[in-house]
């Protein structure tokens, strides 16, 4: 058996209102999907976390290395992706092509062998996973704090157990906005700021320590990814977790990131930092540092799919008898391209996400839907 066709989907979605956090807005919502078929007609999906015009171009460039290649030999085809691109691609673009293509092959293997994702990873060691919403991002509104309060309640009352905010516009408003959202849910659910590396190192000891009060979860990436020491710094001078890794890639980024005591919870992006395969390495990794891992995850069901198989198989550092709840990042913003394009075989009710037992990844793709975003 063979890999015959490789075909890559640019897609993009206008927003009816665009929203936007620290860095930039969104007007619309723009995602790559790769479809890998064998000779007998057998295809998985996987998706790549980037711009989706150029991680179009960078699967078809490294296709050439794929057709032709066994499925069954994931590793076998992660090792030739990663050789062929080592000196200009360990990072970046690239490697979220390489993840996008990996992500795809897991599927297809699991279809292929009539297995869950999950079972191939190594077993399926938690039957329910908790998911947190993200979401609260900013937009033009009259009371912003309100409206940011309004949404996490519509969370809670769908029974997440927690959720996510953008922080990231000033101290000052920050401040403001955490202090009505925490206010509207009461103390018992969740929350977590994400800052999208917003401050420096300054200004982010200052906000952590007048969050101190509001029973912050973690605050993500407060500052540049770039600056591992000032991460270790925030970490000595804070009560609240450091989460961060989502700009990071590869094993060897994160055990950079490992080696610096720069975070409390490690956030790969499956589809960025070297798919499922190196995903599971990172875990191994972060195992051996007792560092904690919730993967990252922006985009259409396929990476939403992928991370459930991931964190089902995950392990638990350290073990106990009753385990405490796993989590993953479940987007909320508007995404046609997520709710129209790919259908999951698993639902989130009450808060929970029973772990889909269908072989692969369990998400199919309406092909006939994803005409009407093609770019």
């Amino acid at each position: 058996m063979s890999i015959q066709k490789i075909e890559v989907f640019s897609l993009k979605d206008k927003l009816d209102k665009s929203f936007y956090f620290s860095q930039w807005e969104y007007r619309e919502r723009k995602i790559c999907l790769v479809k890998i078929t064998t000779e007998d007609g057998t295809s998985g999906w996987g998706e790549g976390y980037g711009p989706a015009d150029v991680l179009a171009a960078g699967i078809k460039y490294l296709s050439q290395f794929v057709i032709g290649q066994n499925p069954l030999n994931s590793e076998v085809i992660w090792d030739t992706l990663y050789r062929r691109t080592l000196d200009y691609a360990r990072s970046g673009i690239l490697m979220a092509a390489v993840s996008a293509i990996d992500v795809a092959v897991w599927d297809l293997k699991g279809k292929i062998l009539g297995l869950p994702v999950h079972q191939l990873l190594g077993g399926k060691k938690r039957k329910e996973i908790f998911p947190y919403a993200t979401g609260l991002y900013f937009r033009e509104e009259k009371d912003l704090a309100k409206a940011l309060a309004d949404e996490a309640v519509m969370y809670k009352d769908l029974g997440y157990r927690s959720i996510k905010m953008k922080v990231g516009l000033s101290i000052k408003e920050d401040i403001k906005n955490v202090s009505a959202v925490r206010n509207a849910i009461g103390e018992d659910i969740e929350l977590m700021v994400d800052a999208n590396h917003a401050f420096n190192l300054r200004e982010a000891i200052y906000l952590s320590r007048a969050l101190d009060d509001f029973k912050i979860s973690w605050f993500e990436e407060p500052i540049s990814p770039e600056f591992y020491g000032q991460y270790a710094e925030l970490r000595s001078k804070t009560h609240i977790p450091v989460a961060t890794g989502e700009c990071e890639y590869l094993r060897y980024g994160f055990h950079r990131l490992l080696k610096s005591n720069s975070a409390d919870i490690l956030q790969p992006d499956i589809c960025a930092c070297g798919g499922l395969s190196e995903t599971k390495k990172i875990a191994t990794l972060a195992s051996a540092y007792g560092v904690e891992i919730i993967p990252h995850t922006w985009g259409t069901y396929v990476a939403i799919s992928a991370a459930m198989h991931f964190v089902a198989n995950l392990e638990c550092v350290p073990g106990r008898m009753k385990m405490p709840g796993c989590t993953l990042e479940h987007d909320r913003t508007t995404n046609g391209l997520r709710d129209k394009v790919t259908l999951p075989d698993f639902e989130i009710k009450n808060g929970t996400l029973v772990v889909s037992d269908k072989p692969g990844l369990g998400v199919e793709i309406d092909e006939e839907a994803m005409k009407g975003y093609l770019v």
